[in-house]
């Protein structure tokens, strides 16, 4: 059995997701999976974040004879264990991850609260402030 290390599509149409598998060769491209090695989101914006591998297990395969495929494999000299790009990569998901982090959210019902609590306290105030205001008018 040849076992190839080649992209598995996930997703839907217009958003493709795909998982990077060590299969046998003669399986289909969604077929049967030995083992999931990673991960490859085309739809993330930054390019260096794209793509998650686990160095160690592809690194297995590849030692008992594993063959790439030709787009796994760019993937991997990138990637991999002893990757070109693997800062790159460290800098891109933590800007990813800090635009993913939710903010703290914002408490509305204490700040909608308060502006009917001093609509009831400025009406009786308004028209006693014109009163006053009359009244010294007039001496």
């Amino acid at each position: 059995m040849s076992v190839r290390i080649r992209m598995k599509k996930m997703g839907r149409r217009h958003r493709p997701f795909f998982r990077v598998c060590a299969m046998d060769g003669r399986t289909p491209r969604d077929g049967r999976v030995l083992e999931e090695l990673g991960t490859y989101d085309p739809m993330i914006p930054d390019v260096d974040a794209r793509t998650r591998l686990n160095g160690e297990r592809i690194g297995y395969w590849l030692s008992v004879g594993a063959q790439p495929s030709e787009k796994v494999k760019v993937l991997i000299k990138k990637y991999g264990m002893d990757g070109t790009h693997l800062e790159q990569q460290k800098a891109a998901l933590d800007r990813l991850a800090e635009i993913r982090r939710r903010p703290e959210p914002i408490q509305a019902a204490p700040k909608a609260d308060a502006p009917e609590e001093s609509k009831k306290e400025r009406k009786p105030e308004e028209p006693a402030a014109e009163e006053t205001a009359t009244e010294e008018d007039t001496d």
